[in-house]
């Protein structure tokens, strides 16, 4: 239990000063260059993990493996994160922090629409106050930044959509999350060298310069601003944050319980914001706070009523035993 709740503080911490920290370094290097970086470190410190689950388990990696890792790396690392480096870059920190702690209410839909799982009253509840919380938030009717806000949404959604996809690799080849996570990070960092090599080739470089929308993933660079004087917050980033975050984050799964492990992210809407202000004197507004409050209670609801729900199944089933016994 002592374990777990440090695992938990360690990995809240983590996640909760990532927008900040990426937002620290936006003009320093490209937010697809960012994420190569990150990910691709993040994924080497999650392997020693990695590799001694699977020789703990008597496992090995298939080509089917390796198929659905491409597909999760691309959702995840392309896709996803390429949509949150990009929010962050037009929105602030603590707003993307907030939107993006949404993924697990998203991931609940994908899991209903693409794994038939059913949804309990408690998650429909749970989806409804969210969706409330993140309308707040949003504010449709005075929309500062519509481009940062949608962005942050659709960095949530889409790693929702990854979450579900991971977990029904897990299903498929028996894989445990620090083992897919590291394989994801990897696979999805090897894509995404391939597609930063391909916006430096000429003709490619030409034609994208063309599109207006195109031109920040023009001609991409891999080691710009890579030096000793850039270490520490380089570190930071890619050990700290990508690879200790979700190293942590799944250890906490592995001694508490896929629950618990959840807090970080109910914990996450709530510490980035107050993070935010303290180090680089972001302001939260009445607004937001208002829609953190909903989130928040939002998730918290969904996890109280279905933990509620399993000890009274418990209890019913301790009764039954002893009626029977």
């Amino acid at each position: 239990m002592k374990k777990t709740f440090w695992y938990i503080l360690v990995s809240t911490f983590m996640f909760s000063s990532m927008e900040i920290a990426l937002k620290s370094v936006g003009n320093l290097y490209n937010p697809i260059q960012l994420n190569f970086i990150r990910f691709l470190v993040g994924g080497l410190i999650l392997l020693p993990l990695a590799l001694h689950n699977l020789h703990r388990a008597h496992q090995s990696i298939s080509k089917l493996d390796w198929i659905i890792f491409a597909t999760t790396g691309f959702l995840c690392v392309i896709v996803s994160m390429t949509l949150y480096q990009l929010a962050i870059m037009y929105d602030k920190p603590a707003t993307v922090a907030v939107l993006f702690s949404c993924n697990p209410v998203f991931a609940l839909l994908f899991a209903f629409i693409l794994l038939h799982e059913k949804l309990s009253r408690a998650e429909v509840l749970s989806l409804v106050i969210t969706i409330i919380g993140l309308i707040i938030i949003v504010n449709p009717t005075n929309l500062n930044n519509p481009v940062g806000m949608f962005l942050g949404v659709l960095s949530a959604l889409t790693f929702g959509l990854y979450s579900v996809v991971s977990r029904l690799g897990n299903i498929i080849d028996g894989l445990d999350g620090i083992t897919m996570t590291a394989f994801t990070f990897i696979a999805g960092s090897i894509e995404l060298f391939v597609m930063i090599l391909l916006t430096n080739v000429k003709g490619i470089a030409l034609r994208m310069e063309n599109v207006s929308w195109l031109k920040p993933f023009v001609r991409i660079p891999i080691t710009k601003n890579v030096n000793l004087s850039n270490f520490w917050i380089l570190f930071f980033i890619s050990v700290c944050v990508t690879g200790g975050g979700f190293a942590f984050y799944f250890l906490a799964m592995e001694t508490g319980g896929l629950t618990k492990a959840s807090l970080v992210f109910f914990i996450k809407p709530a510490l980035a914001p107050v993070l935010a202000s303290i180090l680089i004197h972001e302001k939260i507004t009445l607004t937001m706070t208002i829609g953190i409050i909903v989130i928040i209670l939002g998730s918290l609801i969904g996890v109280i009523i279905n933990k509620v729900s399993d000890m009274h199944l418990n209890v019913l089933f301790h009764h039954h035993h002893i009626s029977h016994s």
